[in-house]
Parts: structure tokens; C-alpha cells; sequence
């Protein structure tokens, strides 16, 4: 009985052709994109691929040979076991693939997994994935709102593996005032275009500025989430606790190759107005370096400390039992660092 994911040697030689094809036309660096699109064919002609039957052996085998030329961690051919719909250009704009990806998208709450108000009134929000704004943007405004009136903020993004840059913009409009703030820019090889992130004008709900803002990084923090700490990084708006982050700041889209082999290919490169460069490769450094497991303790840690130093002298009831709750919590943090 033949495997569902076995794959021909005309099947591998297809795969191949489109997979050159579209790199040379679209992958953001034209020189790389011709050295990787001629090294696959050097490999095919050489029978390197010979012997390779599996659709996902030769999805991982691909994705290697892309990566060892480039070092983009965004490059990554995928073998699909379900038929992908036929799409001329990016499947971000196929209609049968966004409804499948929007429906993935409610399962995962948008990519927000947890906010609440920690003791010492402190705010915390999980934020796994950065959606489309037009589908999460309800979702991330109620998580904003509910730790507006909290007096430090703690962004989780340990486990954030990027997403829509859009969101990212959205998001970060909150910690800033209606001034607008230049956050980012993108250049897209297609067309030789610039694109320019500002702060929004408005956002739902109130701000959360003039607090700290504590930023939660690990080795998997990558894409939107590495830019969404970058960008406050060098705009001085958060201090960033953890570890070095992935290193991928080329955004990219995917595209199908065959009806079971898809693509991701970055289009396109952050150029951070304050740095002139970005996170590529080198990854986001924390200000304050800790492994991922003890990045929130020493993050709470210090919003306690910027609590209590703010507090000043306490005379009445409410604020005297606040501030035996933030010592509390204070206290038990400091015994587990």
C-alpha cells in the first residue's frame, strides 16, 4: 500500500522548480535568493534528493538547505497532508485559506491567553500571537482595558512566535500618549516600498502610560513578538527581562508550491527609525538577562519595588492594607529568586 505522503522523484523535481521560481522572485534579498535557488538546483542535478519517498522528510530536508545559506529561521517549506488551495500569489489572500487560519485564530483567543491583576495591583497579559487587528482587536482592547487602572504592567511574550504587524502597532499604541510615535518600518522588495508603523490616533478605551511596563523574552520569543519588544526597547518605553530572543525580523507570507507543499518566505525587512537596523539573526538583548523561568519572578520583583517606592507614607486604612498586601506579595517573590 502506497503512503498517502509519499512523494515521486517528478513530484521532488516539481517541488523544486516552483520552490527556485518563487524565491527569485520573491525573497526580500535577490542576491540570496539566486544562490539558495542555485544551490537546490546544483543538489537535485547531483541527486542529493534520491532516495527521499516522504512528503515531510522533503519539507525538512528543503528548509535545511534554505537555511544554510541564509540563516533566516522564517524560510520553511512544510509538506501539507490536506490538498492547499490553488493561489497564484501569497495564501494570505486566498480566501479558503484565511477562513481556516481565522477559525485557528478563535481557538487560540486571538493569541491572548491570559490577563489579570496580579497583588500589588500589578496587570498581566500572555500574549501568544499577534492576529489581524480586524479579527482580535476587540479581544485586545477588553485585555487593555481591564489593566488600565493597574500601576505596572507585565507583558508575557515568552512563548510568542509572532504574527500580524498590525496588532503589533495596535498594542503598542496603548502604552503610549496621543503624540504620534514612530515604531517601525518595513521595506517590501515587491514594488521597492517603504511602509511606515505609527501609533494609532485613537485606540478603544484608555491608555496605559506614565507606568512601567516590564516585557517578558525567551529563545522563542520570535517575529512580531521580537518586534513588539524591540520597538519598545528602543523607544526606552519597557524594560525587557529573559533571555536573547530567536533572531527573525524578515516578514514573510506563505505560498503554495504543490497541492501538498507550501512555503514561507520573507518578503520584506524591518528598519527600526531609531536603530536603522533590526533583530535579524542577532536577536532582541534583555536589559536585564535571566533565564526564561525566572524572567517573571524577577519582573514582578521589581514592579513591587517601583510600587512601594512610589507609595511615599501611608496613613489611611485602604492604602495601609494595599500596601501589606504589595509587601506581601514582595516578600514572597524575594524567597523564590
Amino acid at each position: 500500500m502506497i503512503s498517502p505522503c509519499a512523494v515521486t522523484p517528478a513530484d521532488i523535481s516539481k517541488v523544486i522548480q516552483t520552490l527556485s521560481t518563487r524565491l527569485r522572485e520573491d525573497y526580500v534579498f535577490p542576491d540570496v535568493a539566486k544562490k539558495m535557488s542555485d544551490n537546490l538546483q546544483k543538489s537535485f542535478d547531483e541527486g542529493v534528493f534520491t532516495g527521499i519517498t516522504e512528503g515531510e522528510s522533503l519539507a525538512i530536508v528543503l528548509t535545511g538547505f534554505l537555511r544554510e545559506v541564509t540563516n533566516d529561521n522564517h524560510l520553511k517549506v512544510t509538506y501539507k497532508k490536506d490538498l492547499i488551495p490553488e493561489h497564484e500569489g501569497s495564501l494570505g489572500e486566498n480566501q479558503e485559506w484565511l477562513e481556516e487560519w481565522h477559525k485557528k485564530a478563535r481557538l487560540d483567543n486571538f493569541g491572548l491567553h491570559k490577563v489579570e491583576r496580579l497583588p500589588g495591583n500589578v496587570g498581566f497579559l500572555d500574549i501568544r500571537e499577534f492576529y489581524p487587528p480586524d479579527w482580535g482587536g476587540d479581544t485586545a482592547s477588553a485585555a487593555m482595558n481591564f489593566i488600565n487602572a493597574t500601576i505596572a504592567l507585565i507583558i508575557d511574550l515568552r512563548k510568542c512566535r509572532g504574527g500580524d504587524p498590525g496588532m503589533v502597532c495596535f498594542l503598542l499604541t496603548y502604552l503610549f500618549n496621543e503624540e504620534p510615535v514612530h515604531l517601525n518600518d518595513f521595506y517590501w522588495r515587491r514594488g521597492n516600498t517603504t511602509e511606515q508603523y505609527w501609533t494609532l490616533p485613537e485606540v478603544p478605551g484608555k491608555r496605559f502610560t506614565g507606568k512601567p511596563v516590564y516585557i517578558l523574552i525567551s529563545g522563542e520569543t520570535f517575529s512580531g513578538g521580537e518586534e513588539f519588544a524591540y520597538d519598545l526597547k528602543a523607544l526606552k518605553r519597557a524594560t525587557l527581562v529573559g533571555e536573547k530572543t530567536g533572531g527573525g525580523a524578515n516578514i514573510g507570507a506563505p505560498y503554495r508550491l504543490t497541492s501538498h507543499f507550501e512555503v514561507f518566505i520573507p518578503v520584506g525587512r524591518p528598519i527600526n527609525p531609531t536603530t536603522g537596523t533590526n533583530w535579524e539573526v542577532c536577536g532582541v538583548i534583555p536589559d536585564v538577562c535571566v533565564t526564561e523561568e525566572q524572567a517573571f519572578n524577577v519582573a514582578y520583583k521589581l514592579a513591587l519595588n517601583s510600587i512601594l517606592a512610589s507609595m511615599g507614607e501611608v496613613s489611611s486604612e485602604p492604602l495601609q492594607l494595599f500596601l501589606e498586601e504589595t509587601q506581601t506579595a514582595l516578600n514572597e517573590i524575594e524567597s523564590t529568586i
